[in-house]
């Protein structure tokens, strides 16, 4: 009003939500304290209880956005909570863990890879995050895939180490001549580009259904039963999924970039391409 007093602006109230729709967020901060608390028990020689914490941080974080998305709860502040959660709990607490279990022998460059790690970590995050916002849609096959190894996954094949030194004892596995540039490699599989299976968009036919799940419930047997063992095997079945993960996208971006051409083939009434090499030197990227 001109020359006059403005309106008194009351505060805007917040929307109120349901108990239901802040399920997934608090399973999120769950998630991010059992990560905080790994490096609590590092500090303190417990490393058993520091990787069980970490892997109880990986349970809940694949369940959180199961959550959510369950309770139609999804929104853009529990997407950057999760972001924020998983580096704390697979990028920080992973590398703190590195540096004091076997790096710290080597001072400021133990130090260093470590950082290096949780800077890996972050990038990936980062690139996660600007390629779900502003990438252009994918092919259906392609969501089949990670570029380069998740968050999760990457946390627990840095651990490996430590579990085998669990399983087979100490002299060999806790060498920061061994742990050292393990770390490293892990680091770069982070941020590469290599193709590696999303397990979640796996179609099981039916009739492997049953010898799956007997195959998980002798998983989860020996697991109870030798679990450091067990978690080692798996780690190390998981590494064997890299070449096969690679292969199988090259062959279905090769089948895939068939297929266009074919379909452009046939709008064009069957007119040649002015390039037909140009369809073979095309290689389809994430």
């Amino acid at each position: 009003m001109a020359g006059g007093i403005d309106p008194i602006r009351r505060p805007r109230r917040f929307k109120a939500l349901s108990l239901t729709r802040l399920v997934p967020n608090v399973a999120t901060i769950m998630g991010m304290c059992a990560g905080l608390t790994s490096i609590r028990f590092a500090m303190q020689d417990r490393w058993e209880a520091a990787v069980a914490a970490i892997l109880i941080a990986g349970i809940i974080d694949g369940l959180d956005g199961r959550l959510a998305r369950m309770l139609n709860a999804s929104s853009r502040f529990g997407g950057e909570l999760d972001s924020l959660s998983d580096f704390v709990c697979f990028g920080v607490a992973p590398a703190m863990m590195l540096y004091f279990w076997s790096l710290h022998e080597f001072g400021g460059i133990g130090w260093a890879l470590s950082l290096l790690f949780a800077v890996c970590m972050m990038l990936r995050l980062a690139r996660f995050n600007t390629q779900m916002l502003g990438e252009p849609e994918l092919p259906t096959w392609a969501y089949r895939f990670f570029t380069g190894v998740p968050a999760p996954a990457a946390a627990a094949l840095a651990m490996w180490p430590i579990v085998l030194t669990f399983q087979f004892g100490e002299g060999i596995f806790d060498s920061p001549y061994i742990v050292a540039p393990y770390g490293v490699i892990i680091a770069g599989l982070m941020v590469s580009r290599l193709p590696t299976f999303s397990f979640k968009k796996v179609k099981v036919p039916r009739a492997w259904v049953l010898p799956l799940m007997l195959a998980f419930g002798a998983s989860v047997a020996f697991l109870v039963s030798s679990p450091w063992l067990t978690l080692s095997v798996i780690a190390g079945i998981y590494f064997i999924t890299f070449p096969l993960s690679y292969r199988s996208y090259r062959r279905m971006g090769v089948e895939n970039q068939q297929e266009q051409d074919k379909a452009d083939e046939e709008d064009d009434d069957g007119e040649p391409d002015d390039d037909p090499d140009e369809g073979l030197n095309r290689v389809h990227q994430n």
